[in-house]
């Protein structure tokens, strides 16, 4: 218990240190207008109080990530948690902070049209396609995981009828305005979901199992033998690390009031992400006698298999059936906004204006046609191509992030170095996967150590070595 308390402390310490730090290097400007008032529409500009955008934030970006990925991290044993906690710290909140706040500089653009304002129109166009793609799995992933969770609730209702209903709720959520449901619900949502979270930490605690039984830092525990790297960070995404945030964050920098709030709303809600992933990854290593057992139980269904009976055996049957509501939640207010951001990215593209409702319509109708397309797809293939794209999109963002601060002759490292980290990822897990070039691990080990210290040899030789005499204009 003492560690995860410890690692807990650290989340907490980094948001307070890390993350002013990361404040001062980015350099906010309190005087300057933000685009939810330089815009403001009433649909997607609408300025909010910063302790609501926090809780919507932090529904906006964990969909199931948090949750599964953290069980299937265990897996892995104790070393998941050190990923938690140092790549919240130092690559997913940078990461989320950078996407929101450049978003804010940049009139509240999508991502996109951010990453295109400082790497060019080809990294635009590539990141428009990319995005999209990404989004539309999100979407399809997160009606599907909250309906399974559902029929597990209530087994004598078809699953189909809770993927129509979770369609028709995403279907409203991504034409109304933003205040109508968003801004009313989540925040009421999001507390329900940090009070359950919260009791099965304390019930585990209270339980008569051992809290991290095992923590051999240098012992692999995966049952079928998976290799740590690079799987672990791409199982590990929506707490520690996560492309996906990026598509989400320039939802609240339309909403923000004021820059100073930008380290509360995007790397604090990052930070709130990581301790549920902590939670949830320590009550899979904790709650089963030991990783075989927690495998066997995700094979029989699927994480949410392991959702269910450590939130009934922990809290009983009612205590257990809200822990899976808010668990619930959390798949539902991503998809939600992952439909939300797809209409606004394909709306700056094609420049169509949004204020009409018919225009909304014209965007949303063929996206639900095409994410009801996929959803008819193989679960699992689909969540496996999401993994890889999510956290490819990370390693783009961090680029660009680093491209900025570079420009502006400011400390890049923070940016840099998880970067080049994250491409390494990204490159060996693709060589090596059977969805990628299916090479051999070696092989695939040294084409991403090669790939990433590529990527950073011409990003140092093309922005590293600026002069601080070197002039850029920000966007206004």
């Amino acid at each position: 218990m003492l560690f995860f308390l410890f690692c807990v402390a650290l989340l907490i310490v980094g948001y307070i240190v890390y993350g002013t730090f990361v404040e001062k290097v980015f350099g906010i400007d309190p005087n300057r207008e933000t685009p939810a008032y330089a815009l403001q529409d009433g649909i997607d500009y609408t300025p909010m109080p910063k302790w609501k955008l926090i809780f919507i934030q932090v529904l906006d970006i964990a969909g199931i990530g948090p949750i599964f990925g953290p069980i299937l991290g265990a897996l892995y044993g104790p070393q998941a948690l050190i990923w938690i906690v140092v790549g919240c710290i130092f690559a997913g909140a940078v990461h989320d902070y950078f996407s929101g706040m450049l978003s804010v500089r940049n009139n509240g653009a999508s991502i996109p049209e951010v990453v295109g304002e400082y790497m060019g129109m080809t990294a635009r166009q590539v990141m428009r396609l990319f995005s999209f793609t990404l989004l539309m799995l999100v979407g399809v992933v997160f009606v599907l995981s909250p309906a399974a969770l559902l029929n597990n609730l209530t087994p004598g209702i078809a699953t189909s009828w809770y993927v129509a209903a979770i369609f028709g709720y995403y279907f409203l959520a991504t034409i109304l305005p933003i205040d109508k449901i968003i801004g009313r619900f989540y925040p009421l949502l999001g507390l329900l979901l940090l009070v359950m979270t919260t009791a099965l930490a304390v019930a585990l605690f209270a339980s008569p199992h051992a809290v991290l039984p095992n923590l051999d830092f240098t012992v692999n525990t995966h049952p079928g033998d998976l290799p740590l790297w690079p799987l672990l960070f791409i199982t590990i995404s929506c707490s520690a690390l996560s492309g996906f945030h990026s598509t989400q964050s320039p939802l609240m920098a339309r909403c923000v009031k004021n820059e100073r709030e930008g380290r509360s709303v995007f790397y604090g809600a990052m930070i709130i992400e990581g301790i549920i992933g902590l939670i949830w990854c320590t009550l899979g290593m904790s709650f089963y006698n030991n990783p075989e057992a927690l495998q066997a139980v995700i094979s029989s269904g699927s994480p949410a298999s392991v959702v269910a009976e450590v939130s009934h055996g922990l809290l009983g049957p009612i205590g257990g059936g809200l822990a899976i509501l808010a668990v619930i939640i959390l798949p539902i207010t991503s998809g939600d906004t992952a439909f939300r951001s797809t209409r606004l990215i394909v709306a700056e593209t094609f420049k169509l204006e949004q204020s009409k409702a018919a225009k909304r319509l014209l965007i949303s109708v063929p996206l639900f046609v095409i994410g009801y397309i996929i959803s008819m797809q193989n679960f699992s293939t689909i969540w496996r191509y999401f993994g890889f794209s999510n956290q490819a999109l990370a390693a783009l963002v961090l680029w660009t992030s680093a491209i900025y601060l570079a420009q502006r002759d400011k400390l890049h490292w923070i940016a840099t170095v998880p970067a080049v980290f994250m491409t390494a990822v990204c490159v060996t897990f693709i060589m090596n996967a059977t969805i990628g070039f299916n090479l051999s691990y070696t092989i695939s080990v040294v084409g991403g150590i090669v790939a990433a210290a590529l990527a950073f040899a011409a990003f140092i030789l093309k922005f590293g070595l600026r002069k601080s005499t070197d002039t850029v204009t920000e966007s206004a």
